[in-house]
């Protein structure tokens, strides 16, 4: 089906626990009652997430639907209304802080390309040298999410910082490698972002996603149409893109508090 990795992953996991939950059963035997109290007692007992929460219910409705054929079988599980949950932003100042905070030229590189290219984890870690263009200052992203080529610009800071971290790097394939010359792992990017927003002095949660959350966020607010954002950051659909709407303070520096009779 040409699923994500990511997304056989977690759909393997997810079935495997659903298997060891009715493992005095055949898997071909068991009723939607059954799903359905499962994924109850999942929510009541692990308190499972919205989000985990639907995964599993996808994992499930693959096999019966798509591994065993039974097309156009429905299951009478209550699908969960997503919450709208707004994205956390750091301020320009904090990512500045961040970059100054670390003086090891890779960790610079990751933490500059991801805001100043709104890049995800994964596009980052897939980044091969051939990639950046620094002639036409474009980085080019293959097979992003949904499968989709496309184009994004590279800073001139960014290309400075790559151009130090080449010469003393030398990495071969990829823009980031391991020790061992492979690519360089979703955790190690997890935690050098975590461990210098730390030494930053920055108190908030500080992960991957939440640089290209920024990155979208001021670009909104110097200006930038939310039209040129959406194509940047590779979305399919331009609501994903107006979430950004609602963190930006562009909107709210046009309202000032009402003022009481005993304000000047």
């Amino acid at each position: 089906k040409r699923y994500s990795e990511n997304t056989i992953k977690t759909y393997c996991h997810y079935f495997k626990d659903f298997q060891k939950a009715f493992k005095d059963k055949k898997i071909e035997n068991i009723g939607t009652n059954d799903i359905n109290r499962y994924i109850h007692d999942l929510v009541k007992v692990k308190n499972i997430s919205l989000s985990q929460q639907n995964q599993r219910i996808n994992a499930i409705k693959f096999y019966y639907e798509k591994v065993l054929g039974k097309e156009k079988v429905y299951y009478n599980i209550d699908r969960p209304r997503m919450e709208k949950k707004l994205p956390d932003v750091l301020s320009k100042e904090d990512v500045g802080a961040m970059l100054k905070a670390t003086k090891n030229s890779k960790h610079q590189c990751i933490i500059a390309l991801i805001y100043s290219c709104g890049l995800r984890r994964s596009e980052l870690i897939n980044l091969r040298l051939e990639d950046v263009d620094s002639k036409r200052m474009m980085i080019k992203l293959r097979g992003a999410k949904g499968k989709k080529d496309r184009y994004v610009q590279l800073a001139k800071t960014s290309l400075n910082l790559l151009k130090t971290y080449y010469k003393k790097e030398q990495p071969t394939t990829w823009v980031f490698e391991g020790n061992d010359g492979k690519q360089y792992s979703a955790t190690s990017i997890f935690n050098v972002i975590k461990n210098t927003a730390r030494k930053a002095g920055i108190k908030k949660r500080v992960y991957p996603h939440i640089l290209r959350h920024s990155f979208a966020t001021h670009h909104l607010e110097q200006g930038t149409d939310l039209r040129y954002i959406k194509e940047w950051l590779g979305h399919a659909s331009s609501k994903t893109t107006e979430v950004y709407t609602h963190v930006s303070k562009k909107d709210f520096n046009r309202f000032k508090n009402p003022k009481t009779t005993s304000q000047n």
